[in-house]
């Protein structure tokens, strides 16, 4: 049985990854994870390969046991990983809930470690891992400053691994996109701390973009000419004028 695997698939761009990856591949599942079922199940009627909705909570140690268990239970070839689950906390550090922040470090990048380690001993060669960075992994970001350090920790895990993974023919790629309009936003209290959008983009052409970014076997995926730009400017610039420019734009003193 050939599946994908594809964790915070309830909403923004998870979602639409679920869409993207049933429209180009042909497969016999696809494992949908996230933490609201409903959800998950609505993506039965939008979708023609086999949807299977399972419910877990990976900001909890036992889901990554449980879905382990379903693995060894199954037996499947996973053909693509995608870690889409994730949120942000933005603000002043000491001002919002460290448990908070812990739990999105839990999620963006311990969780996403873990069903990395969990599912390659189902993958072979021509398989394909997409992990979410952001387009805050490049830089520090102050009152993203969690966020950013976990986005950092991921767009560097997915190039180690990659290397890493590259004689068993098993791909890695980190999408980093900018400002995305979804969900994330509210949950992150974008409209409170953050002033400064240069552009907005959808989760539809994340979606996209990901996926003409994985056939050419890229291994980091950045939508938008105006978001690689800065992307090779943040390169070359000392970290401390980056942030500097960057608490400007925000109105952070």
């Amino acid at each position: 049985m050939k599946i994908a695997v594809i964790t915070g698939a309830s909403a923004g761009i998870g979602r639409e990854l679920v869409l993207a990856v049933d429209k180009a591949k042909d497969l016999d599942e696809i494992w949908v994870i996230a933490r609201r079922r409903e959800r998950l199940e609505e993506l039965k009627t939008l979708c023609r390969t086999k949807i299977l909705p399972i419910p877990l909570d990976l900001t909890r140690n036992t889901s990554i046991e449980e879905y382990r268990a379903f693995l060894i239970m199954e037996k499947p070839e996973i053909k693509l990983l995608i870690n889409g689950a994730g949120f942000g906390v933005f603000g002043p550090f000491e001002e919002r809930s460290i448990n908070d922040q812990l739990d999105s470090l839990r999620l963006n990048v311990i969780a996403l470690t873990a069903m990395c380690y969990a599912s390659l001993p189902y993958m072979k060669k021509g398989s394909a891992i997409i992990n979410l960075g952001s387009n805050s992994a490049w830089q520090p970001v102050p009152w993203q400053a969690v966020y950013g350090a976990g986005k950092s920790a991921v767009l560097n895990f997915s190039r180690a691994l990659g290397r890493e993974l590259k004689k068993r023919g098993v791909h890695v790629m980190c999408v980093c996109p900018g400002w995305i309009k979804t969900e994330f936003q509210q949950r992150a209290d974008h409209e409170k701390y953050m002033r400064y959008v240069d552009r907005w983009y959808s989760p539809e052409e994340v979606a996209q973009q990901t996926m003409k970014d994985l056939e050419k076997k890229k291994t980091v995926s950045i939508l938008g000419s105006p978001v690689r730009r800065q992307v090779r400017l943040v390169k070359f610039l000392p970290a401390k004028l980056v942030m500097e420019i960057w608490c400007r734009q925000q109105g952070i003193e």
